[in-house]
């Protein structure tokens, strides 16, 4: 019997390091708008980091998400799949609708200390088992929270890492497992 119904997050930090294009677009784009963004809560030019302007100015804490936009074309590239995150066949497999856009921190006078990270939080999955560092998992199964135990679940198996973590878990207990050939009396 699975174990619940679960959403993972799959939380990926990018700063000057980070070699793939993707993730250079990104933060390039990502520094750009903010560097306009940032204009509206630093009009003295007082502060010149993220960290700084949080500290200091009220409602510096929306550059966030006012920043996320310049992000937005980036992730439709990965048509609804979790980046970086694929089944033992080397496939991209799990859905995703939902992610954050997170500032870690940036500075105004130095493009080389801005970071950021996108979190992409997936679809419901049914968790089976775990086997080691390998999760057996059916996305999509049962997102309605009811389970025909009687139906085959087709399953994806995924190699857990530090970044690709559990978000949320509904233990099995908590879903209707739906068997056609019992009969309520």
């Amino acid at each position: 019997m699975a174990k619940g119904m679960i959403r993972l997050v799959h939380r990926i930090v990018i700063d000057n390091t980070n070699t793939n294009a993707w993730e250079k677009c990104a933060l390039n784009d990502s520094y750009t708008e903010f560097l306009m963004q940032v204009q509206l809560y630093n009009k003295e030019k007082k502060y010149h980091t993220f960290s700084e302007l949080q500290q200091q100015v009220p409602g510096a804490e929306k550059l966030h998400f006012l920043v996320s936009a310049s992000v937005t074309a980036y992730i439709r590239q990965f048509n609804g799949l979790v980046p970086g995150i694929v089944n033992i066949h080397g496939k991209p497999f799990l859905p995703f609708k939902q992610y954050r856009f997170e500032i870690i921190d940036s500075d105004v006078a130095n493009a080389a200390n801005h970071c950021i990270a996108i979190s992409f939080v997936t679809e419901p999955c049914l968790w089976i088992d775990t086997i080691g560092s390998t999760m057996i998992i059916a996305p999509g199964a049962g997102n309605t929270g009811n389970i025909n135990i009687q139906e085959e679940v087709f399953t994806e198996t995924v190699t857990l890492s530090s970044r690709l973590s559990i978000y949320s878990f509904k233990p099995a207990e908590n879903l209707w497992y739906h068997n056609q050939t019992e009969k309520c009396s």
